[in-house]
């Protein structure tokens, strides 16, 4: 039996202003009970950083604030771009990376969700590190490979253990938004391989502390099955994420 502690990540997307924002967290913390089995990060929009950051700082809650993505530049003029150091200054701990909407329109590829990485791990920030294939990839039979090349390319140069400084989330493209699940052993199977490609790198020691998260149309009705599989560590959770009652369940699943 792992002694990951599993995680449950609600990316918000461009979803809630500053202040519904404050009030789904508020929501989300008088429904914590304490005996929630998941570890609770929220990634607000950047708007909504600060706000919420300051109420779980007054709070003293046991909720995780996380921000959706981050230039690799501790300053500079780089307009539209936030900084590390930025996050940091709000209270952020965890920051989603390579994201495949960020890959799809966004233009990301592995050298700068790199590049992000590395940035992040400088300034003591968690990443989020995004990977997975698209329909059209699966159905090739080139899933895995285009998963290796995306955990190689995103972790170059990243030294040192891994274990308590990075969460892998596997998603596949194909059910990001879509109401598509991956069937629960094909993830198991997957995050499997990706711990594989890991220990390869940094040892299976390390690669068997590291937490490999599940996203995908993840929701209260299919959580359970998806946490019963022994490599998936939690989920990276979207459109049941923004709403304190469907994502409180998820905590227990």
């Amino acid at each position: 039996m792992s002694n990951r502690k599993p995680m449950m990540a609600g990316n918000w997307k461009m979803y809630k202003d500053a202040a519904e924002a404050v009030e789904l967290v508020q929501a989300i913390g008088a429904g914590l009970t304490g005996s929630e089995r998941a570890e609770v990060v929220v990634c607000p929009p950047f708007t909504a950083l600060a706000g919420v950051g300051a109420l779980i700082e007054s709070r003293g809650s046991n909720i995780a604030l996380g921000a959706q993505n981050m230039n690799w530049e501790e300053e500079g003029a780089l307009t539209g771009e936030i900084s590390p150091l930025m996050l940091r200054q709000l209270g952020v701990t965890y920051v989603i990376l390579g994201h495949s909407e960020r890959r799809q329109y966004f233009s990301e590829t592995d050298a700068t969700v790199n590049k992000k990485i590395l940035a992040a791990l400088e300034v003591g920030l968690k990443p989020i590190f995004c990977v997975g294939e698209t329909r059209e990839q699966r159905e090739s039979g080139a899933a895995r490979d285009v998963i290796g090349k995306q955990i190689t390319g995103g972790l170059t140069g990243v030294t040192g253990s891994l274990a308590d400084r990075l969460i892998v989330a596997y998603e596949p493209v194909w059910a990001i938004g879509t109401g598509l699940v991956a069937e629960p052993q094909d993830a198991n199977d997957m995050i499997r391989h990706i711990r594989a490609i890991i220990g390869s790198s940094y040892g299976v020691e390390t690669a068997q502390a590291v937490r490999i998260l599940y996203g995908g149309s993840v929701k209260p009705a299919n959580v359970s099955e998806l946490m019963d599989e022994p490599e998936i560590d939690g989920a990276l959770v979207g459109g049941a994420s923004l709403d304190a009652d469907s994502f409180l369940s998820l905590l227990h699943y």
